[in-house]
């Protein structure tokens, strides 16, 4: 840790850290139901328990990300952060908005809109604390003389995402143009601004890990962002299909859609030559491993399964099934959820001075919760092929269908299981690391080992 100011990134990491361990219990309260066990539904109705298991998601990569930013942006411009105290006013802010909106959303307090169902007066909050957030990287960036390619692209993203945050707000009363602007903020984030944001991090990442010269990375960063905004813009079209709108979405959706594999290809290519191309061994294994495991798997889950249910002839018969759960979990586990992991990975040792990297705990959350999603993708994956199956070809009645898919969900919530295990070892050696140390020493050495037989700097008492 070079700047002071850094260390608040730890805070929102300990925020992502608890929003995440609250997601995965709401994702077994769904899986069971899905089996039957659905003794919590007066309290906890499954539409209410959805709302809250997608919306913190959303929350906890948010946090991630901003968390992320705020030890990267004071590094790559070489200052401190404009307003730290400003930081943490926006995360307990944030924190207040994201609890009140899960409180509402079990008194029927929302929107009713999927995946922006928190209400419109929150709605307003959400814009002014991202506003601050943008306001603070902004002005560090602003006042820097040393402005990068990565922290460019990384503010760009964060504040592409804050803009597209508003279409959502745009009132109307037709259906089909609520769920138009509804696509521009869930389409345009996660396949669009996101990827630009992920792309920064793991240029960032991959400078720091590989060694690799900074000019030779930040150009593939460049060959990113062009197929990010050339696949993804238009690619919004493919949510465009069955909703009311023109028929000529059906081949601008398709086209464009076929395209957005080659962004996460690229990635995918990215992040595996630059690991093979560096020269330098970092001792940090563990978030070398996050990285390029995020790159290949991003490929996998959003470009791959992606593509396989966006084409028009195949969306008809798959569309609103367990086929889009199959893609959405894997597609944001392996492109945001795993960057967020690698970058947390990262930083820790810098935050805290404890060098935990190696411990058996962090090695086992990396496979146990990469396999445990693999499984869970593919329990979703058998789920939801029978369900096309039988209730679009077959026709048979839905709820007749959820019948026989059950035994798919006790596949599911063993793979789940296995995830939670990895997750749970992943938080432990979080809380292992401890809270951010005082003044460090700022010398290279210190800061970042160079080579694989650094010394390793013992843990304190009680560390470990």
């Amino acid at each position: 840790m070079k700047y002071n100011s850094q260390r608040v990134a730890w805070w929102f990491f300990a925020t992502c850290m608890l929003l995440f361990s609250l997601q995965i219990i709401y994702g077994f309260i769904m899986a069971f139901a899905h089996v039957g066990l659905d003794g919590l539904h007066p309290w906890i109705p499954f539409n209410a328990a959805r709302a809250t298991h997608t919306n913190l998601l959303v929350v906890w990569l948010l946090a991630g990300f901003m968390g992320a930013a705020y030890f990267i942006i004071p590094e790559e411009s070489q200052r401190e952060l404009e307003w730290p105290r400003l930081a943490y006013v926006q995360l307990a802010a944030l924190v207040i908005v994201g609890v009140t909106a899960i409180i509402g959303f079990h008194l029927n307090w929302w929107e009713g809109r999927k995946f922006l169902e928190i209400p419109r007066p929150l709605d307003f909050l959400v814009v002014i604390d991202v506003l601050l957030f943008i306001a603070n990287i902004g002005m560090t960036l602003w006042k820097s003389e040393r402005k990068t390619t990565t922290a460019l692209v990384l503010f760009f993203g964060l504040l592409m995402a804050a803009l597209l945050y508003l279409p959502g707000m745009i009132p109307t009363a037709n259906q089909t143009m609520d769920s138009y602007w509804r696509w521009w903020v869930v389409h345009l984030w996660v396949e669009g601004v996101w990827e630009l944001i992920m792309g920064a991090i793991l240029s960032y990442l991959l400078i720091k890990l590989t060694g690799v010269d900074r000019e030779i990375i930040e150009k593939w960063l460049y060959v990113i962002v062009g197929l990010t905004f050339l696949s993804g813009i238009l690619g919004t079209g493919h949510h465009y299909y069955f909703i009311g709108t023109p028929r000529y979405w059906l081949m601008i959706g398709g086209t464009f859609s076929a395209l957005e594999p080659l962004a996460f290809l690229g990635m995918a290519w990215y992040g595996i030559s630059m690991a093979k191309r560096g020269g330098r061994a970092h001792p940090n294994r563990t978030a070398l491993s996050w990285t390029v495991g995020c790159s290949v798997l991003s490929f996998v889950g959003a470009g791959f399964l992606g593509f396989a249910h966006t084409i028009p002839q195949v969306n008809l018969w798959t569309h609103g099934t367990l086929i889009t759960a199959m893609h959405g979990h894997m597609a944001f586990w392996g492109a945001y959820g795993m960057i967020v992991l690698a970058v947390i990975s990262y930083t820790l040792p810098l935050l805290t001075g404890r060098r935990l990297y190696d411990a058996p705990s962090a090695t086992f959350a990396f496979w146990a919760s990469n396999i445990g999603m693999i499984s869970m993708t593919l329990a979703f994956a058998v789920a939801g092929v029978t369900q096309v199956v039988l209730e679009r070809r077959v026709g048979m009645e839905f709820l007749q269908v959820q019948t026989e898919i059950q035994v798919h969900f006790w596949g599911l919530i063993l793979a789940a299981s296995l995830f939670t295990l990895g997750i749970t070892a992943f938080i432990w050696n979080f809380i292992q690391h401890g809270k951010p140390v005082g003044e460090l020493d700022t010398s290279r050495d210190a800061v970042e080992p160079a080579v694989a037989s650094a010394p390793v700097v013992a843990a304190p008492s009680g560390a470990e």
